[in-house]
């Protein structure tokens, strides 16, 4: 059963994704924030077929943490869940992501319209350097900035290697970071195509400001904090 509705919500993902992507090509020439709308709405559909098709749902904790002004927001990555759901969750951000996904025909032409940062992960130094002059950009547009400091996805409970890139960012434009721990990979395994049905917990903690701090320190707190919400989340 669990084989067939995961089946049953790619082949609706998939159809929906595609209708989006044709529909958000059109918005092109209409201001970012329409396209980042079409983005988010996109989501929010897929979320919403998410919980019908394979039983998935989430609860937020901490959404009054969220502030009205840009931040970095930092959060573990456990799966692709991450990145549909955080779109309801947040207001408008910036995805840090592969670059490789924009030249995907049509899904990667309409994601791009809502102003990611796309970077190539194998540039090392050059790629950080894109993400702190780029993220700028969007923190003085008054768009917050979303980074996944493990690069790649984990296993639930653990925690990989955090990049310093987001808590640079962080203290380069002044802004605080908001940190983000959740247990999607409870529900969508890194390495299993099948979904499980459950709900995902996601805590949102309060601002970490950066002022006088290192990138060094900042993320050894925003770690710290993860690291220790993930051991008691079911």
């Amino acid at each position: 059963m669990i084989t067939l509705r995961t089946l049953l919500f790619y082949v609706g993902f998939w159809l929906w994704t595609l209708l989006w992507g044709i529909i958000t090509l059109l918005t092109a020439p209409l201001p970012r924030s329409v396209s980042y709308r079409s983005c988010a709405f996109w989501g929010r559909v897929a979320i919403a077929w998410l919980r019908l098709s394979c039983g998935i749902r989430y609860r937020v904790e901490g959404r009054e943490h969220i502030p009205a002004t840009p931040v970095v927001i930092v959060a573990n990555h456990q799966s692709a869940w991450e990145t549909l759901a955080f779109l309801n969750v947040f207001p408008r951000f910036a995805y840090v992501l592969k670059q490789e996904l924009f030249r995907l025909p049509i899904f990667g032409w309409a994601l791009k319209l809502s102003w990611p940062i796309g970077i190539d992960r194998k540039a090392g130094r050059d790629a950080v350097r894109q993400v702190l002059r780029e993220g700028e950009k969007r923190i003085q547009a008054g768009v917050s900035v979303l980074v996944f400091p493990e690069g790649t996805r984990q296993p639930p409970h653990e925690l990989g290697r955090f990049a310093s890139t987001g808590a640079g960012l962080a203290v380069k434009t002044g802004v605080p970071v908001l940190p983000v721990a959740h247990n999607a990979g409870h529900c969508w395994p890194r390495n299993d195509w099948r979904k499980y049905p459950g709900t995902i917990e996601v805590r949102i903690g309060a601002p970490l400001s950066s002022k006088g701090k290192t990138a060094v320190v900042l993320n050894d707190e925003v770690h710290d904090w993860i690291a220790d919400q993930l051991p008691d989340m079911a």
